[in-house]
């Protein structure tokens, strides 16, 4: 399966947690911070999303980092 078609499924189901710019998903791909504020970031917001993280419990800063656009808008994904 796509990783893209994963992650629209994973993004269906309930978040694990919500932040100021973030929803959190758990992937089988790893985690996703679904970007929720209007429009697109002027840049990636990987840096947001790691210190928001740490909100909801989740320490990402020595996870790979990468980014996808899915219907549901960007997301920031986070895996070993």
């Amino acid at each position: 399966m796509p990783i893209h078609a994963l992650l629209e499924t994973a993004l269906s189901e309930p978040a694990i947690g919500s932040t100021d710019r973030f929803r959190w998903h758990v992937t089988p791909v790893g985690i996703a911070a679904l970007w929720c504020e209007k429009g697109t970031p002027p840049k990636l917001p990987f840096d947001e999303a790691l210190h928001e993280g740490l909100q909801v419990g989740l320490d990402l800063s020595r996870e790979e980092r990468e980014f996808h656009q899915v219907s549901q808008g960007l997301v920031l994904l986070f895996h070993s």
